[in-house]
């Protein structure tokens, strides 16, 4: 059996992605999560989300997204540690974050208890469409412009 190089599949997926784009197909191979999925092309997007809206699906509440963002930074990182954060308790949000797939189990600390440690999972990664978690916005990336007030006028 003939091994299989990287060179070459990465050629066949290019190979495919000039097909889908000459053919006019509104999907094409994307590099995601460590991997390759067919995905929906940006400039079908609106389409794809009127007709996914008529499919009910609960979104995450605020205290929800806070702690999968508390999760997501701090990971691997203890429910305690996490509540500390938030400053509440948040096992229903993990336990939800759990039930969604968003978040896992990646081990127990090396501390007195040995608490369970939480980490974002492949559906995380899938779902927000990042490679890696050093991808993950950082705080320069949404600091807002300061306030010219006062300035000299020219």
């Amino acid at each position: 059996m003939e091994e299989l190089l990287v060179s070459d599949v990465l050629e066949a997926i290019e190979g495919i992605n000039e097909r889908l784009l000459e053919e006019g197909f509104a999907f094409q191979i994307y590099a995601i999560g460590g991997g390759y999925q067919f995905l929906t092309k940006p400039e079908y997007q609106d389409t794809v989300s009127t007709y996914l809206k008529h499919k009910t699906k609960k979104k995450l509440s605020a205290s929800s997204l806070e702690t999968l963002t508390i999760i997501a930074y701090k990971q691997p990182i203890t429910r305690s540690a996490i509540e500390q954060i938030r400053g509440v308790g948040c096992d229903y949000a993990i336990h939800k974050l759990l039930e969604k797939e968003l978040i896992e189990i990646k081990g127990k600390a090396d501390t007195i208890g040995r608490p369970v440690l939480y980490g974002t999972s492949q559906k995380f990664m899938d779902y927000f469409g990042i490679n890696h978690i050093k991808d993950l916005p950082q705080l320069k990336d949404f600091a807002t412009e300061e306030n010219t007030i006062g300035e000299v006028a020219d």
